[in-house]
């Protein structure tokens, strides 16, 4: 059985969505405190955000097992993406409050996580790339959006409540200047928006994010205010109704978005 569920479009544009999955096999499951298999740190709902999506054209790829089990939006190098910063691990040891994952406290052996790179990781990061191909392949270019959801207050990464919006670049290196601009002409209010502040982008849209190769990353990370109740983790029809065509909006501009093709000439 596939670790991700794939939904092919007719666009060039793919959404990932690498912290939807909620799913913790049972044999890593019974290593866990009771707090982390309350899978809080999920990006709740993100799917149903974009429900949308698949209809006008994009393809959506989305995995099936939490992120406590791997973070797919992490290098197996273990590199730390902001560094200084704190940081959850590629097989995460600790919640978002600290908390430990694990009943003993510790991190995941190498072992363990080299068998949880062959099965989830890598077959993720195996179809990202083959899709984009296939994308780029058929329309000469191909655009990621890394769909990403987060509670508004995180004390453990940024201080104070976290903008609306928090869009990430790589600071501008991993998309075209066309695509940042169709997103910036988009009427965001009464919502806030920032670009590369505490989230620059995280390993998908740094790896994939290509402008010399017609390959363009963007990352969207969006303040769980705008559509939960954060304290109980439930969806807020009422916010998400306010927030769901700025989404639509943000998607059709992506769609309709032509960056300027780079030709390499043969030496």
């Amino acid at each position: 059985m596939a670790c991700y569920s794939l939904l092919k479009g007719s666009t060039p544009l793919l959404i990932s969505m690498p912290h939807i999955g909620q799913i913790i096999p049972q044999s890593i499951a019974s290593l866990m405190t009771d707090e982390a298999l309350l899978i809080k740190d999920t990006d709740w709902y993100i799917d149903r955000l974009y429900d949308f999506a698949h209809e006008i054209g994009a393809t959506i790829i989305k995995p099936h097992a939490s992120r406590y089990v791997i973070d797919l939006n992490r290098g197996v190098d273990g590199v730390n993406l902001y560094p200084g910063a704190d940081s959850t691990e590629l097989c995460p040891s600790s919640t978002f409050n600290r908390t430990p994952i694990y009943l003993d406290k510790s991190i995941v052996p190498t072992e363990e996580v080299d068998k949880r790179v062959t099965e989830y990781w890598q077959p993720y990061h195996d179809e990202v790339k083959n899709t984009l191909a296939q994308i780029k392949a058929k329309f000469g270019f191909a655009i990621i959006l890394d769909a990403h959801s987060i509670l508004s207050e995180v004390p453990r990464f940024f201080d104070g409540k976290l903008p609306d919006f928090n869009w990430g670049t790589a600071n501008g290196r991993s998309c075209s200047e066309e695509i940042i601009n169709s997103i910036k002409a988009l009427d965001f209010s009464p919502y806030t928006l920032v670009w590369n502040e505490r989230f620059k982008g995280g390993y998908i849209t740094r790896e994939y994010g290509d402008p010399e190769n017609n390959i363009h990353a963007i990352q969207l990370e969006l303040s769980q205010r705008t559509y939960m109740n954060e304290d109980e983790f439930t969806f807020n029809d009422s916010l998400a109704k306010q927030v769901q065509p700025i989404l639509k909006a943000i998607v059709e501009a992506l769609l309709s978005c032509k960056p300027n093709l780079v030709t390499k000439e043969l030496s």
